[in-house]
């Protein structure tokens, strides 16, 4: 299977797998940058830190994410995660919903003026 590259000004994400209800992403944020405080209305999310040193930010409570360890986002929390280190981060995301288009985002704030 041919892999979806997307480029963005964090860095990347890769799709690797995408069926009816779930979709698999491998997403890489380089050092210094981070993703929109966003939500989604119609998917949960699940995340395991593969690669690097993460800050995740979840309904404005931070914890700090390393190797090995996951995160949950159920459908419609607030979340971030912004690479703390000087390596890129990767995770595994897994989305599980009835929609998973990249426009079920809200965001309420983004470093690269995409917030609305």
């Amino acid at each position: 299977m041919e892999q979806d590259k997307n480029i963005r000004p964090w860095g990347r994400y890769d799709v690797l797998e995408e069926e009816t209800g779930f979709k698999v992403k491998r997403i890489a944020v380089a050092p210094g940058q981070r993703l929109s405080y966003q939500q989604h209305a119609r998917r949960s999310e699940f995340w395991t830190i593969v690669a690097g040193e993460a800050l995740v930010t979840q309904n404005d409570k931070q914890t700090k994410k390393i190797v090995g360890e996951t995160v949950t986002v159920p459908i419609g929390m607030k979340h971030r995660i912004q690479n703390i280190g000087s390596t890129t981060v990767i995770f595994i995301e897994v989305q599980i919903g009835d929609y998973l288009g990249e426009d079920d985002i809200k965001r309420f704030a983004d470093d690269y003026g995409r917030a609305h």
